[in-house]
């Protein structure tokens, strides 16, 4: 399918239009639209590719999706939502959403000490559109709700007025087009070794290379649905992997490591000869089968026998091998007859490739037979599904290529047993599967969150989870793989629901392992052990028991704590315990994904040393579309994020809160201005007695949101503490006195700057990472910034590598303030 309908918005009488199409060979000519599932008779609508629909009325409201079939078979696009409006109703609520904010500690709100604040937000659905692309094909001019008007308010702190601006009313206006990436690393998935400059496919066209150390940026096409790439080693030493990324459709960048299987080493075979290789030797374990070529089977291009030296590789991925997982291409899934994408379970995929002895001329074959052990299949109902498939790189899905029958095979002089046997022929294609299509499916609610306090209004969007499906339990008749299929999600504003498979009569035939990842950084799950604690855990008993939750660390403390386990529990629809989630049922999708977060739902969050972002123009960094373009935003640009960080040694004996006050410098807009607060923990270095060091985020000079005039902003770097500056990296200070205005110095308690417009590096103490994604910004240059490096990158402070300015603190006298309490108290005296 490579046009999808699209959501629309109309008012009751009006028009729309949505329009799909298909590719294939032969091209398909049939298209069917249905309307909330239900088919639509072809002679009312008079439909093609195109559905046209006049004079709307509330009940034609819902979702609308077409399929396309030839005699190769069908595809389903993605559902595209219709929201019809009544006359007079607005599509655009005037009144602000609620969206809360956290103020500085010294800014209490009310009686009980809450911080904080309701600055409201506008929800980014799509206006009434009008009738004026009469086809519905082109590009409809797309008005989003937004912000139309702000105020600023002043919050009453401790000796000061906090400035901070709210959304009064909303409005409809043009969309926010932020870009859509994906970035990550390609690695090998046994050394780490990366991939250098490997070429990148989507579909059959290339799109770029990855970089020296395995780097790779995608920008997503617009209207993409499945986002299917193809990493291809120049150098052969890996098998080519296709992936289906996970994107967040809403802009950004969403990291994701990609992980490549090596070839295994060629053997020589005659051509002249029958040969057979096995399938999966994994450990000592009996093979899974065998690939047996018969003599001749060997083909040139030309389709002329070869029949001398063959150079064979043939690399199985073996489902008992949890650490394949990783390395597997695709995500399983195949276009079932009514074009719907469902899930494969695999037992097995093998990667071929057959070359001349001595030319390196790739060869292909005729038939050749695939031979699988029957013995390693405990499932009975398997016997008779388990078919042999191949995989469409451009698509990602794996297609039929013929269904395996059971046959006795001779081995040796008294052993016989049953091989499940099909044929195939290697052509272009080569990378194959032994899969069985499995239907007893459920989806598991999960959520992020920046911390432990499991806030609602905390949750983090961006956040890949993914979910293995791992083998059964002992015990249990069924397949004990170590693993069947994978699944990655990107967290929205209300979570993300993973399809897992799920058994309703016994709670431990399947269990799934989940992990999270923002930007390339680990989530922790909530702990189990010494016992489960349901309320953080986020799911209710007995249902939680029924779910049998471990975290990865739950029998040993020395493990990682960034995965946890379950058994995919299908509920019980008579058991109201089971009907509040976190497992849903396959059919209640759409119950999932709007399931209010009072709702069970497993989580994963943030562990973050002591950190606090004050903004007075309100954003949320997860959502791009929360934006606004105001001379006071933190971050000028929405398609482009710049982070820079200021690297703080302190002499003392304890970790100290570090703060930078950012305020206009230059510019005549915001000159004395607050832009934000940013507040940090210094982290001691583990090497260096009573030294520790901070990485404070500071706002970055530069254009503002007009893109006319640069602002030098202002910033203030204030220890929470008895310090004093002692030093000020020299190359920074030169620099500083170079680029007039210098700030002035005055206070020893501080350090303050008109911040450099050049993304000056490690020697000056200084660390400037751009992104398309604020998060990947930021966790970059925090990276660079502990390894003191403008290139590296690490999770240990080396506190007296690459530093800007020291500071000294000592314990201060009993009664006595420290300079930032007295900013707090007097501000216009200290």
């Amino acid at each position: 399918m490579v046009l999808h309908p699209k959501e629309k918005v109309r008012v009751a009488g009006q028009e729309v239009t949505f329009c799909c199409k298909a590719s294939g060979t032969p091209t398909p000519k049939k298209y069917y639209w249905y309307h909330n599932g239900t088919l639509l008779e072809r002679n009312v609508h008079q439909y093609s590719s195109r559905l046209a629909l006049k004079g709307l009325a509330l009940e034609q409201a819902g979702t609308y999706h077409c399929k396309a079939s030839s005699e190769a078979g069908a595809i389903r696009s993605a559902p595209a939502q219709l929201t019809v409006l009544a006359q007079g109703q607005q599509s655009c609520n005037p009144e602000p959403e609620q969206s809360l904010v956290e103020l500085p500690s010294e800014c209490p709100q009310d009686s009980t000490g809450s911080r904080y604040y309701n600055v409201g937000r506008c929800p980014p659905a799509p206006c009434a559109g009008g009738s004026a692309d009469r086809s519905g094909c082109g590009v409809e001019a797309e008005h989003c709700c937004g912000v139309r008007r702000m105020e600023l308010r002043e919050i009453p702190c401790t000796g000061s007025l906090l400035p901070i601006k709210v959304v009064a009313e909303c409005g409809c206006g043009p969309c926010t087009q932020p870009r859509v990436l994906v970035q990550g690393r390609v690695t090998a998935a046994d050394t780490g070794e990366p991939l250098r400059f490997g070429q990148i496919f989507l579909g059959d066209r290339k799109v770029g290379f990855t970089g020296y150390k395995g780097s790779f940026t995608i920008e997503v096409p617009p209207d993409t649905q499945r986002l299917v790439a193809r990493f291809v080693d120049r150098q052969q030493k890996f098998i080519d992997t296709v992936k289906v990324l996970p994107f967040d459709r809403r802009g950004g960048a969403v990291y994701q490591e990609v992980k490549m299987l090596r070839k295994k080493e060629p053997v020589d075979l005659d051509g002249s000869r029958s040969n057979a290789i096995s399938l999966g030797e994994a450990s000592g374990r009996e093979p899974i089968g065998e690939l047996v070529l018969p003599a001749g089977a060997f083909l040139r291009p030309s389709g002329k026998v070869f029949k001398g030296t063959v150079k064979a590789s043939v690399t199985f991925i073996d489902p008992r091998d949890m650490a394949t997982a990783s390395a597997a291409s695709s995500d399983l899934s195949f276009a079932n007859a009514e074009g719907e994408i469902v899930p494969l379970r695999t037992y097995g995929m093998f990667a071929v490739d057959f070359r001349e002895g001595e030319s390196g001329a790739v060869l292909q074959t005729g038939p050749v037979e695939v031979r699988m052990d029957a013995g390693q299949v405990w499932m009975p109902e398997h016997l008779q599904k388990i078919k042999l498939w191949s995989l469409n790189p451009e698509t990602g899905l794996w297609e039929e290529e013929g269904i395996l029958q059971p046959a006795k095979v001779g081995r040796g002089k008294r052993e016989e047993r049953t091989f499940l046997v099909g044929n195939l022929e290697i052509r272009e294609r080569r990378l194959f599967n032994l899969d069985v299509p499995e239907d007893r499916r459920c989806f598991v609610k999960v959520r992020a969150y920046s911390n432990e306090k499991f806030n609602p209004y905390e949750q983090l969007e961006g956040v890949v989870i993914s979910l293995i499906n791992l083998e059964p339990q002992p015990g249990y008749p069924t397949n004990p793989r170590a693993w069947g299929r994978f699944d990655s999600v990107v967290t929205g504003p209300n979570g993300a629901c993973l399809p897992a498979f799920c058994d309703s009569q016994r709670p431990d035939a399947y269990s799934a392992y989940v992990t999270a990842t923002l930007g390339g950084e680990e989530l922790e799950a909530v702990a189990s052990s010494p016992k489960l604690n349901p309320n953080a855990i986020g799911v209710s008993q007995p249902y939680l028991g029924k779910l049998g939750y471990r975290r990865s660390d739950h029998d040993d403390p020395n493990l990682k704590k960034t995965a946890f386990q379950i058994n995919v529990a299908k509920p019980d629809p008579n058991n109201v315990d089971e009907t509040n989630g976190p497992i849903y049922s396959y059919r209640s999708l759409e119950e999932c994904e709007k399931a209010p977060v009072s709702a069970n739902h497993l989580r994963f969050y943030r562990v973050e040393v002591d950190k606090y972002e004050f903004n007075v123009v309100p954003f949320k960094e997860s959502d791009l579309t929360s934006w606004t373009g105001d001379y006071l935003s933190w971050w000028p640009n929405p398609q482009e994020f710049r982070a820079c960080f200021i690297k703080v040694q302190i002499e003392g004996p304890q970790e100290y809160m570090v703060r930078s006050r950012n305020v206009g410098g230059s510019h005549p807009r915001t000159r004395g201005q607050l832009y934000g607060l940013r507040d940090t923990r210094s982290v001691r270095d583990m090497l260096l007695e009573n030294i520790s060091g901070a990485c404070v985020e500071f706002k970055c000079s530069g254009m503002l949101f007009d893109q006319s005039l640069v602002d030098r902003t202002l910033v203030s770097i204030i220890p929470q503490g008895s310090c004093r500056r002692t030093a000020v990296n020299s190359l920074l200070r030169d620099y500083l006195s170079r680029h007039p205005p210098v700030a002035e110095n005055n206070h020893t308690a501080s350090f303050t700057m008109l911040a450099p417009v050049d993304p000056l590096g490690h020697n000056y103490g200084i660390y400037t990472v751009t992104d398309q994604n604020p998060r990947l910004a930021k966790e970059i240059a925090i990276g660079r910034c502990f390894d003191g490096t403008s290139d590296g990158f690490s999770r240990e402070m080396k506190a007296d590598t690459g530093t800007a300015v020291t500071f000294t603190c000592q314990e201060r006298p009993a009664g006595r303030e420290s300079f930032f309490q007295r900013l707090l108290t007097a501000p216009a005296e200290a």
